[in-house]
C-alpha cells in the first residue's frame, strides 16, 4: 500500500480537528489554541478534498460525497462561530461551544470512514 499526499493530508485534518474538539470537550472551555487546530483540521480537510476532486474528477453523488460537503460547510460554520465566540469574550457561549464541536465533529466521520465502509460492503458482495 502506497500512501498518496490527498491520503496524509486527510488523516492530518482528522488528527488536527480530533485534537480541537476534543481538548476543548475535555477542558470545558474554548481556547484561542482549540480554534488554531479547527482551522488547520478545515485546511487540511479542504484540501485533501480538492485534490481528491482531481483524482475523481470532480464531486460524487453519494453519501461520500453529500455528506463530504455538508461536513465541510460545517467545519467552516464551526471555525469563524468559535472565531467569533472568542472575540466577543462571551463567557457562556465559550464554555458551551464544546456540545456544538463534538456534534460536527461526528457528523465529518462520515465522510472520513464512508469509503472504507462502502469498500468493505462491496468485496462482501
Amino acid at each position: 500500500m502506497t500512501f498518496s499526499l490527498p491520503f496524509i493530508v486527510i488523516n492530518l485534518a482528522l488528527v488536527f480537528y480530533t485534537i480541537g474538539v476534543w481538548s476543548e470537550r475535555l477542558s470545558g472551555r474554548l481556547k484561542i489554541w482549540h480554534t488554531v487546530f479547527f482551522w488547520l483540521g478545515i485546511i487540511c480537510d479542504t484540501w485533501g478534498t480538492g485534490m481528491m476532486f482531481e483524482m475523481v474528477g470532480g464531486l460524487t453523488y453519494d453519501l461520500h460525497g453529500m455528506s463530504g460537503l455538508l461536513a465541510i460547510l460545517l467545519m467552516f460554520i464551526h471555525a469563524i462561530w468559535a472565531t467569533l465566540v472568542l472575540a466577543k469574550k462571551d463567557e457562556k457561549m465559550i464554555a458551551n461551544f464544546h456540545k456544538f464541536s463534538v456534534a460536527v465533529w461526528l457528523i465529518w466521520l462520515i465522510p472520513y470512514f464512508s469509503p472504507m465502509l462502502l469498500r468493505t460492503l462491496e468485496a462482501g458482495k
